[in-house]
């Protein structure tokens, strides 16, 4: 009786995994070519600027204007970047004072811009030790430590092509002095991405 020949393999799965295999090939070094030619860079943002006015503090309701200047740089040289909605919120001691709506820029490649923020109080309850230190450092004409939160959706573009993300920062102990011949010190911020 003849020895049977082994059972010969099907050429078509293997040729399918190499040409699987070079595909993803393919695509990890465009995408490292992309972002090698792009080199995308953090941005930085930092409040250059702050003042209190028409502050009133009465029964436990805050009314007062926080006026604050956001400096955002954007170091790339490939990327621009379109702020559509901003949502600054105003923190003393965890407590909320204020929550606004800042006008949507567009930020250009390597570019500062200096956001104006007016930001109201508007009969915020404040409670129990805020609201008695709230009135011992306006009584004192000192400074108040508050925190400033940015929210923003944003599109970054490169090139034709735009990416939407959302954008988080976080300013904290920014003093602002009650008095406004006193100097302002800028406050770098922390910055994240989703």
């Amino acid at each position: 009786m003849p020895p049977v020949p082994p059972a010969q393999r099907s050429p078509l799965p293997r040729r399918i995994a190499m040409a699987l295999l070079a595909l993803i090939l393919l695509l990890g070094l465009v995408v490292l070519i992309i972002w090698l030619s792009v080199h995308p860079r953090k941005f930085h943002y930092s409040i250059e600027h702050a003042a209190i006015s028409k502050y009133n503090l009465t029964n436990n309701r805050l009314n007062s204007n926080f006026y604050m200047v956001l400096r955002a740089e954007n170091p790339n040289r490939r990327m621009s970047m379109y702020y559509d909605r901003i949502d600054v919120t105003v923190l003393y001691e965890d407590q909320k004072l204020s929550i606004n709506n800042v006008h949507p820029f567009y930020q250009p490649r390597r570019n500062i811009t200096h956001l104006d923020m007016y930001l109201v109080a508007k009969d915020a309850t404040v409670y129990g030790a805020v609201a008695r230190d709230l009135g011992m450092h306006q009584a004192s004409g000192g400074a108040l430590s508050l925190d400033v939160k940015i929210k923003a959706k944003i599109r970054q573009k490169v090139g034709v092509f735009k990416i939407h993300r959302k954008l988080k920062i976080f300013c904290g102990k920014v003093n602002v002095p009650f008095d406004t011949k006193k100097g302002f010190q800028r406050v770098f911020c922390d910055a994240d991405l989703d």
